[in-house]
This record gives structure tokens, C-alpha cells and sequence, in this order.
């Protein structure tokens, strides 16, 4: 009853873009998302807290349900990792098992009605988004995250000199006159990196935030959208499961296809 009356207080185009703005404020002199800050700090503290719990309660013996399930995604995980990272995963393997677990729980938060949640967040401010992965300050700053550690790398493994030497010598070869070629398409190969690493998941993200919109506008259009609606809606969310995961589960391997990349001599 509350999606019914929220929609049917706007137009379409008013329904959805107000659930579509972010509360805006400042930080060090520049215009920040605050729900989408606060969001993505919130379930960063949750997923630490929920690997944390499982290692505190490990035992030896018989492993319990959760404990289980988390050893389960710590091995799934670092197989994924392994199969392109075979060097020495005491790094990598973590990272990429808290990129995983953090974006799936800021992806998941798609599944919360949006104006169910609005009831308990207009008591914080009027506009409040939920979801921080269909924010493109979250997922390029998760993806700019990932980048800086593939330059750290870099120059861990290859040392400055080695490194600035593959930008000017590879792919095309080490003379001197293909070294602006070389180093244009090391930059293009760079750029395009965190580009699709943050458009990907936030495409996705945005889009499926988007449909559920649409669906809650349908049912609440009459007897027949409220039907139609709900159906669509069920079989969205599930399918919404799947992208949710996936999405997750390719940032993830991103993020260790990059840094393993970084290991790489040309």
C-alpha cells in the first residue's frame, strides 16, 4: 500500500526521478553524495563484520552453517584468483574476497523497496538512495581504487625505470621513433581500464534500479498493472539475483586480472 500510494502521488517522470536524487552536501569544499558515502561506509563496516564473525567463531572440528558457507566463498574465491593470479596470493586473495562481499551487499540493497525504505529515511532527509552501485562516484572510486594499486605494482615489481620503460617500449618495439605510438596506446589500454571497470557494474546497477522503478509505477496504475506489475516484479527480482552476483563476482575478478597484469614484463 505504501508503493501504491507513493506513486500515484506523481507522474511517472516525478516518481521516478524522485527516487532517482541524491542528498547532496559538501566535503573539503566539494559537492559530495552524502547517502551514497554513508551507504557504502555502512556496508563495508557490515561485510568486515560478517567475515570477522566467521573467523572469530572458526573451530577445528565440524564447522557450523555460517562458518561453512564463508569457507566455501573463501575457496571459491581464491580459485577464481588463482586462475589468474598464480604468484603469491597473500594480498590479492583477501582484496578480492572484500571487493566481492562489499559489492554484493551494496548491490543487494536493489532488493529493498525503495518506498517502503523512504518511510525510515525521510526521517534522516527527503531524498536518500539506497543503492550505492548505481552511483558512478561509487564505481569509479572503487574502480580509480583498483587502478592506483595496478601503478603501485607496477613499479613494485618492474621498478620505476622498468616501468616507464615498457610504456615507451611496449608493444611496438624500443625505437625511439614508435615510442609516442607505444605510449599512446599504453594510454588508451590504461584509461580504458577504470573506465569500463566503474561503467560496467554502475550500468548495470542503474538500469536494474530503473526497471524496478517502472514496475512499481505499473502496479500502481489499476487492477491489471498491480497484476502484471507483481509478476514482472517477482521475475525481475529473481533474475535481479543473478545480476546482482555476476556483477559482483566480475569486478571481483577484474580487480585480480589488473593487478596480475601488473606482475607482467613486456
Amino acid at each position: 500500500m505504501l508503493v501504491m500510494a507513493a506513486a500515484t502521488q506523481f507522474s511517472a517522470t516525478e516518481y521516478i526521478s524522485h527516487h532517482l536524487t541524491h542528498l547532496k552536501g559538501t566535503l573539503f569544499g566539494g559537492g559530495v553524495h552524502l547517502d551514497t558515502l554513508w551507504m557504502g561506509f555502512l556496508l563495508g563496516i557490515a561485510s568486515l563484520w560478517l567475515l570477522y564473525s566467521a573467523a572469530r567463531k572458526a573451530t577445528a572440528g565440524v564447522p557450523g552453517k555460517w562458518q561453512a558457507t564463508i569457507e566455501l566463498l573463501i575457496d571459491f574465491v581464491d580459485d577464481q584468483v588463482k586462475s589468474v593470479f598464480p604468484g603469491n596470493r597473500a594480498f590479492v586473495g583477501p582484496l578480492a574476497l572484500t571487493v566481492f562481499v562489499w559489492v554484493v551487499l551494496m548491490n543487494a540493497m536493489d532488493f529493498l523497496p525503495v518506498d517502503v525504505m523512504a518511510q525510515g529515511t525521510h526521517f534522516i532527509a527527503h531524498e536518500w538512495r539506497l543503492v550505492p552501485t548505481a552511483d558512478l562516484n561509487t564505481t569509479f572510486a572503487l574502480a580509480l581504487s583498483v587502478f592506483a594499486l595496478m601503478i603501485f605494482f607496477n613499479i613494485k615489481v618492474k621498478g620505476l625505470g622498468g616501468w616507464l620503460h615498457e610504456l615507451f617500449c611496449a608493444p611496438f618495439g624500443s625505437n625511439p621513433l614508435l615510442w609516442p605510438f607505444n605510449l599512446a596506446f599504453q594510454f588508451v589500454e590504461y584509461v580504458s581500464k577504470p573506465l569500463s571497470h566503474s561503467l560496467r557494474l554502475y550500468g548495470n546497477m542503474y538500469a536494474g534500479e530503473i526497471i524496478f522503478l517502472l514496475l512499481w509505477v505499473w502496479a500502481a496504475s489499476g487492477v491489471a498493472g498491480a497484476f502484471f506489475g507483481a509478476v514482472l516484479g517477482l521475475g525481475w527480482a529473481i533474475f535481479h539475483i543473478l545480476i546482482v552476483v555476476l556483477q559482483a563476482f566480475i569486478f571481483m575478478m577484474l580487480t585480480a586480472v589488473y593487478i596480475a597484469m601488473a606482475h607482467e614484463h613486456h
